[in-house]
């Protein structure tokens, strides 16, 4: 208000202020004088956390609003008291003619607000024109700082592009620039602290926003990670966090570090949603109007208006929309079951696209490192065969593929083959609870073998009566650990062509893979129930290719010093990055496999050194 009050541009809109349209107001009284219009369906990125799978049916171009029709219902909808518009997409900062759009958008007498939500890719090269035609609030959507976790959740370069936005932003005077963070549990929400340090020095208002359900991101209430949760954390970090005012129809919740040059809010849209002071409409890209974010319903005003509607038909056609808005959420109970626009067909708020078996975690001892998807329901349960079809398979042969042969050499007996039987029931053949110095480890395929000194015939993460117990480590001494694990995955004559020329559309296959291994290393007290939570000293993953098979060869190596082993760190690198190949090569084809996970050395523990011939 005082801004406005001390422009001459404002003081004219604040006299001439006309009565609130009825049209736009709803059966609960909320005026809706916020306006949201899609510019573009299209977008330079590729995020995860928007972009279904399966992608978008883009709307052809003819059905997508002109750049006249989005000024003319923009001018019908400021008669009628919106007094503030946010151009969105897709992203709107590819559109060619957005300056212009932002231009004309200035001259409607009324509008006191023109917002733009962007990825700022494009926004260091555009904003001086931007500005100069009238743009005067900004949005960008950051969801990491960390510059390898950017790339692999957009699948595109381009962190320092909107870093560089950020700041040319505040150098050309936005006061403040906002910046959009959608925290996800096990992607982000560990760099929460991160995103209130960032504030320190620059004017930002970095807002939190609660993860929300959208068509195309397999909604979990597990993934989201409410404000309360979100502020008890910062609080723990900084106590002195000061609430500040806010407007009635605000979504934010502010808050500022005392002696900090910007802020942090939380749009709290699950936990305590504000639908009460819901002011917003929007129109999307193809013309047509939404009343609620969360809601399927939709009314064509580009239909009406290229059939020759007259304004006022068109006000009675919005009238009757924002007549039939719902109290809340669209009037859904449970809004995880909606079906609705993919996110980045509606250009709200940026949503997660990750898979609900699917989880993220960052570590913020290691900043410039980054983790990738890791199948955790698999690792925890069975799969079904019929959700699984063929991995169901596979899975099962990687289950029976290994035995372990006991060789007594005073025995006459024949070899024992201690294999996997059913689902969940190992079948052991025990003879001796003293350790056993001439065990084996064979596979069926090789027939080869290798020696294991000092292994034991019992089960060791069993309790007497056969339950799962993880072991006591507390009374073992602290010595140097090292692992050493391997794992082969083949390609394909081309998919590996592709990963050598660094030609895969997802980015490049090694770098992402080695990143993935480390995090795997990291993370696997997380997957795998009965492992130590270790401190790891080091962790080194390599890549290499191997033409011959069309193969890219993985080893892993990790170290620490303490009370067990790290040969479960090391198998979980080298499994997760030959995942992490998979998943990246999966498009060129299906026809890889990954083989010879394994361990290949070790040092330290009471049951000695071990190394694979």
């Amino acid at each position: 208000l005082q801004e406005l009050q001390s422009s001459g541009r404002g003081r004219f809109l604040l006299e001439h202020a006309a009565p609130f349209s009825a049209f736009l107001t709803d059966s609960f009284g909320r005026q809706h004088n916020y306006l949201r219009i899609s510019l573009t369906e299209k977008c330079n990125l590729r995020c995860q956390y928007c972009m279904p799978e399966e992608g978008v049916q883009l709307t052809p171009k003819s059905e997508l609003l002109t750049a006249q029709e989005i000024i003319s219902l923009a001018r019908l909808f400021v008669k009628e008291g919106v007094e503030k518009i946010r151009l969105t997409g897709g992203e709107p900062l590819i559109r060619p003619d957005v300056v212009d759009i932002v231009g004309q958008l200035y001259k409607l007498e009324g509008l006191k607000t023109i917002a733009v939500t962007t990825n700022g890719i494009n926004l260091a090269r555009l904003l001086p024109r931007l500005k100069e035609a009238g743009l005067n609030a900004i949005n960008i959507s950051l969801d990491t700082l960390v510059p390898a976790k950017f790339e692999f959740i957009v699948r595109r370069k381009g962190f320092h592009k909107v870093m560089e936005g950020i700041h040319k932003a505040t150098e050309l005077g936005y006061r403040p620039v906002k910046v959009n963070c959608v925290v996800m549990r096990g992607f982000n929400e560990d760099e929460l602290l991160g995103f209130v340090d960032f504030t320190k020095d620059l004017p930002l208002d970095v807002r939190f926003i609660e993860y929300m359900p959208f068509d195309g991101n397999k909604w979990n209430f597990k993934k989201m990670v409410s404000y309360k949760e979100m502020l008890d954390t910062i609080k723990q970090r900084w106590p002195e966090l000061e609430k500040l005012p806010c407007e009635t129809s605000s979504t934010a919740k502010s808050y500022k570090v005392p002696h900090f040059q910007g802020q942090i809010s939380f749009i709290t849209s699950m936990s305590e949603h504000f639908c009460g002071s819901c002011n917003r409409l929007r129109i999307t890209a193809d013309g047509n109007l939404k009343v609620c974010l969360f809601g399927n319903s939709e009314v064509s005003l580009r239909d009406h208006l290229r059939s020759g509607a007259s304004e006022e038909e068109l006000v009675q056609i919005i009238g009757a929309a924002v007549g039939r808005k719902k109290k809340q959420h669209a009037g859904m109970f449970n809004i995880s079951q909606m079906k609705n626009r993919p996110m980045i067909l509606i250009g709200g708020f940026p949503v997660s696209k990750m898979n609900s078996h699917v989880t993220f975690c960052f570590l913020p001892s290691e900043p410039a490192l980054m983790s990738f998807p890791l199948c955790q329901d698999a690792l925890q349960n069975p799969p079904n065969s019929k959700q699984w079809g063929h991995t169901f398979s596979h899975w099962q042969t990687l289950r029976t593929s290994c035995c372990v042969f006991q060789k007594d050499p005073s025995s006459t007996l024949d070899t024992k083959c201690l294999e996997a039987s059913s689902v969940g029931q190992v079948s052991v053949d025990c003879r001796s609870k003293e350790a056993s110095p001439g065990s084996e480890f064979c596979t069926r395929d090789s027939g080869s073998c290798t020696k294991v000194p000092r292994a034991s015939d019992n089960l060791t993460h069993t309790d007497e009566e056969g339950q799962a117990s993880m072991v006591d480590v507390g009374g073992k001494p602290d010595s140097r650990r090292s692992a050493v694990a391997g794992a082969v995955v083949l390609l394909g004559e081309k998919a590996f062509g592709m990963v050598r020329q660094n030609q895969v559309k997802k980015g490049d296959v090694l770098v992402v893979a080695q990143i993935a291994g480390i995090q795997g290393a990291k993370l696997t007290s997380q997957l795998i129930p009965l492992c130590h939570n270790i401190p790891l000293n080091h962790v080194e993953v390599s890549l290499s290719l191997d033409e011959a098979r069309y193969a890219v060869v993985i080893r892993s190596s990790c170290q620490t010093w303490g009370r067990t082993g790290v040969e479960m760190e090391a198998l979980t690198a080298a499994s997760l990055a030959a995942l992490t190949v998979y998943d990246m090569c999966k498009a060129v084809t299906h026809d890889i496999v990954i083989e010879e996970v394994k361990l290949l050395s070790k040092t330290g523990g009471r049951r000695g050194d071990f190394s694979r011939a």
